[in-house]
């Protein structure tokens, strides 16, 4: 961690970012994850994975079957994590909005990653809104991050101006 990183403290019952690892570690989660776009709830499950790295706030990743029939189609491009593989792109759809390359998922992931399969991660800021148990969720800053922040867990997090070096 640079010197210039000061974690924040966590508090009872919270966590920080800086105490997850690097690679990536995947446990399961029962709270209650909703996601809502247009006004409809697309998924509302507790069975859910969350991936935690450091200096992220968690992703949550559900299983493709929990959304509503129609809520995600193939969109157009990809990406590749170091740790998870090559993402695909998904549409995200409900009440009449439309959210293109709002969620991705991993149909391959690479070795250790595997139960990542049939599971979608859904970035936060693109919603009308995500819950955790009841908490609506804020965006993990910068474009290409899709952090899950509550207020479980502590920061800062990567994605803020001047965080790119992390």
């Amino acid at each position: 961690m640079s010197p210039r990183i000061i974690p924040d403290v966590p508090g009872p019952g919270q966590e920080s970012a800086w105490d997850y690892p690097r690679p990536p570690r995947i446990e399961p989660s029962t709270e209650r994850v909703r996601i809502v776009l247009g006004g409809e709830v697309i998924l509302d499950t507790t069975d859910s994975l969350r991936v935690l790295e450091t200096s992220h706030p968690p992703v949550y990743y559900v299983r493709q079957s929990a959304f509503v029939p129609g809520a995600l189609e193939p969109a157009a491009g990809s990406s590749f994590c170091e740790f998870k593989g090559a993402a695909d792109y998904l549409t995200v759809r409900g009440g009449g909005k439309e959210a293109e390359g709002a969620a991705w998922s991993y149909p391959q992931p690479a070795s250790g990653f595997e139960v990542l399969a049939d599971r979608v991660a859904v970035y936060p800021g693109r919603m009308d809104y995500c819950e955790v148990d009841g908490e609506r969720v804020r965006a993990q800053p910068g474009r290409f991050y899709g952090g899950w922040i509550t207020s479980r867990v502590v920061g800062p997090f990567k994605g803020d101006p001047g965080t790119m070096d992390w």
